[in-house]
């Protein structure tokens, strides 16, 4: 299961993981309902090894508006600290994310 990303922790995880990636979403949302399983398929799979969360951008305002998170789902990958410019937005099959991941691993 994917670990929840408030405003007051996202700073930390990203700080203390080597790889993490943030799905920001929103429970009213269709597609982002559509990408919870998958994200939390993700985030047992890569357990120990990337750090997969969920963000809830209603939740998260200061973390929506500093990464300017204007259409859900979106998903950001951090590497040691960094934001990387890949970023997905919208609907995203499982095979096109575990290839992401496993390219930054």
């Amino acid at each position: 299961m994917a670990e929840k990303i408030t405003d007051s922790n996202l700073k930390e995880i990203i700080a203390n993981n080597a790889l993490v990636v943030v799905d920001f979403g929103a429970t009213w949302c269709g597609p982002c309902r559509m990408m919870a399983p998958i994200i939390d398929e993700l985030a047992e799979a890569y357990a120990g090894k990337v750090f997969i969360g969920k963000a809830d951008v209603e939740e998260c305002a200061d973390a929506t508006e500093f990464y300017a998170i204007r259409s859900v789902p979106t998903i950001l990958f951090f590497k040691n600290g960094e934001l990387l410019p890949d970023k997905f937005v919208g609907a995203t099959q499982k095979k096109t994310l575990e290839d992401k991941i496993n390219s930054l691993m």
